[in-house]
Protein backbone atom coordinates (compact mmCIF):
# COMPACT_ATOMS: atom_id res chain seq x y z
CA UNK A 1 0.00 0.00 0.00
CA UNK A 2 1.29 3.20 -1.01
CA UNK A 3 1.86 5.79 1.94
CA UNK A 4 2.38 9.06 0.90
CA UNK A 5 4.50 10.54 -2.42
CA UNK A 6 4.23 12.88 -5.12
CA UNK A 7 3.49 12.13 -8.65
CA UNK A 8 3.04 14.67 -12.11
CA UNK A 9 -0.29 15.63 -12.97
CA UNK A 10 -1.41 14.38 -16.62
CA UNK A 11 -1.73 18.20 -18.28
CA UNK A 12 1.88 18.18 -17.26
CA UNK A 13 3.13 14.72 -17.91
CA UNK A 14 5.69 15.25 -21.07
CA UNK A 15 7.10 18.39 -19.87
CA UNK A 16 9.89 17.32 -17.51
CA UNK A 17 8.47 18.08 -14.17
CA UNK A 18 11.31 16.54 -10.99
CA UNK A 19 8.98 14.92 -8.69
CA UNK A 20 10.03 16.87 -5.29
CA UNK A 21 13.16 15.13 -3.68
CA UNK A 22 14.97 15.89 -0.20
CA UNK A 23 18.47 17.40 -0.57
CA UNK A 24 20.21 16.01 2.35
CA UNK A 25 19.25 13.58 4.88
CA UNK A 26 17.71 15.48 7.92
CA UNK A 27 16.02 18.10 5.56
CA UNK A 28 12.16 17.79 6.46
CA UNK A 29 10.87 19.60 3.46
CA UNK A 30 10.85 18.06 0.05
CA UNK A 31 11.90 20.75 -2.57
CA UNK A 32 9.18 21.64 -5.36
CA UNK A 33 10.44 23.44 -8.66
CA UNK A 34 8.00 25.46 -10.47
CA UNK A 35 6.54 24.07 -13.75
CA UNK A 36 6.45 27.26 -15.77
CA UNK A 37 8.20 30.53 -16.26
CA UNK A 38 5.90 33.16 -14.14
CA UNK A 39 7.03 36.63 -13.54
CA UNK A 40 5.66 37.54 -10.14
CA UNK A 41 4.62 41.21 -10.22
CA UNK A 42 5.50 43.89 -7.72
CA UNK A 43 2.44 44.19 -4.69
CA UNK A 44 0.21 41.59 -6.68
CA UNK A 45 -0.20 37.79 -6.53
CA UNK A 46 0.39 35.32 -9.13
CA UNK A 47 -0.10 31.67 -9.39
CA UNK A 48 2.48 29.23 -10.19
CA UNK A 49 1.68 25.71 -11.40
CA UNK A 50 4.00 22.84 -10.10
CA UNK A 51 2.60 20.50 -12.30
CA UNK A 52 2.46 17.66 -9.50
CA UNK A 53 0.21 16.24 -7.09
CA UNK A 54 0.25 14.10 -3.96
CA UNK A 55 -0.88 11.74 -2.02
CA UNK A 56 -0.73 10.60 1.63
CA UNK A 57 -2.78 9.32 4.46
CA UNK A 58 -6.74 10.70 5.71
CA UNK A 59 -5.26 11.72 8.57
CA UNK A 60 -2.64 13.84 7.05
CA UNK A 61 -1.68 17.17 5.16
CA UNK A 62 1.35 18.81 2.83
CA UNK A 63 2.76 21.82 4.10
CA UNK A 64 3.94 24.06 1.52
CA UNK A 65 5.94 26.89 2.41
CA UNK A 66 8.54 28.92 0.50
CA UNK A 67 11.99 28.36 0.27
CA UNK A 68 13.52 30.74 2.84
CA UNK A 69 16.44 32.21 0.10
CA UNK A 70 13.95 32.66 -2.68
CA UNK A 71 11.70 34.37 -0.19
CA UNK A 72 14.39 36.72 1.56
CA UNK A 73 16.24 37.22 -2.00
CA UNK A 74 13.08 38.25 -3.30
CA UNK A 75 11.02 39.81 -0.88
CA UNK A 76 7.95 36.93 -2.01
CA UNK A 77 5.50 35.06 0.38
CA UNK A 78 2.62 33.08 0.05
CA UNK A 79 -1.06 35.12 0.09
CA UNK A 80 -1.73 32.23 3.17
CA UNK A 81 1.10 32.24 4.99
CA UNK A 82 1.42 28.03 4.28
CA UNK A 83 -0.37 26.61 2.13
CA UNK A 84 -2.41 23.41 3.26
CA UNK A 85 -2.74 20.30 0.36
CA UNK A 86 -5.43 17.87 2.31
CA UNK A 87 -5.88 13.93 1.26
CA UNK A 88 -8.49 14.03 -0.34
CA UNK A 89 -7.21 16.80 -2.95
CA UNK A 90 -5.42 14.21 -4.61
CA UNK A 91 -6.88 13.30 -7.98
CA UNK A 92 -10.37 15.28 -7.33
CA UNK A 93 -11.89 16.25 -10.15
CA UNK A 94 -11.96 19.67 -10.53
CA UNK A 95 -7.98 19.76 -10.99
CA UNK A 96 -6.96 16.38 -10.39
CA UNK A 97 -5.12 17.70 -7.36
CA UNK A 98 -2.58 20.04 -9.02
CA UNK A 99 -0.52 21.87 -6.60
CA UNK A 100 -0.64 25.39 -7.43
CA UNK A 101 1.70 28.14 -5.33
CA UNK A 102 0.26 31.98 -4.67
CA UNK A 103 3.17 34.36 -4.00
CA UNK A 104 2.67 37.34 -3.22
CA UNK A 105 5.65 39.76 -4.29
CA UNK A 106 6.28 42.68 -1.27
CA UNK A 107 9.12 44.87 -3.68
CA UNK A 108 8.58 47.14 -6.20
CA UNK A 109 10.33 44.93 -8.98
CA UNK A 110 8.80 42.35 -10.85
CA UNK A 111 10.39 38.34 -9.99
CA UNK A 112 11.44 36.01 -12.69
CA UNK A 113 10.41 32.71 -11.66
CA UNK A 114 12.50 30.30 -14.02
CA UNK A 115 10.69 26.79 -14.91
CA UNK A 116 12.39 24.26 -12.67
CA UNK A 117 13.72 27.12 -10.21
CA UNK A 118 12.89 25.45 -6.81
CA UNK A 119 10.56 27.84 -4.92
CA UNK A 120 8.67 25.82 -2.27
CA UNK A 121 9.66 23.02 -0.21
CA UNK A 122 6.68 20.39 1.08
CA UNK A 123 6.50 18.83 4.33
CA UNK A 124 4.01 15.68 5.59
CA UNK A 125 2.28 16.33 8.77
CA UNK A 126 0.22 14.24 10.54
CA UNK A 127 -3.12 15.87 12.56
CA UNK A 128 -5.67 14.93 15.31
CA UNK A 129 -9.28 15.30 15.27
CA UNK A 130 -12.09 15.75 17.92
CA UNK A 131 -14.59 13.36 20.23
CA UNK A 132 -17.37 13.51 17.46
CA UNK A 133 -16.01 14.99 14.50
CA UNK A 134 -18.04 14.63 11.62
CA UNK A 135 -16.47 16.57 9.55
CA UNK A 136 -17.67 16.36 5.92
CA UNK A 137 -20.23 13.53 6.51
CA UNK A 138 -19.36 11.79 3.01
CA UNK A 139 -19.26 15.10 1.09
CA UNK A 140 -16.41 14.53 -1.74
CA UNK A 141 -13.93 17.18 -2.72
CA UNK A 142 -13.94 18.90 -6.25
CA UNK A 143 -11.81 21.25 -6.98
CA UNK A 144 -8.26 23.53 -5.02
CA UNK A 145 -8.43 26.79 -3.38
CA UNK A 146 -11.53 27.61 -1.58
CA UNK A 147 -13.19 24.92 -2.22
CA UNK A 148 -14.70 23.22 1.24
CA UNK A 149 -16.27 26.86 1.33
CA UNK A 150 -18.82 25.78 -0.97
CA UNK A 151 -19.55 22.60 0.96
Amino acid sequence: MRKRGFEVVSAFADKGIHLPARKTAASAGYDIEAAEERVLAPHEVTIVPTGIKAYMQENEYLGIHVRSGFSARNNVSFINSQGIIDADYYNNEDNEGHIMLAFHNHGDKPVLVEKGMRVAQGIFYSYLTVDGDEAGHGEKRRGGMGSTGAL
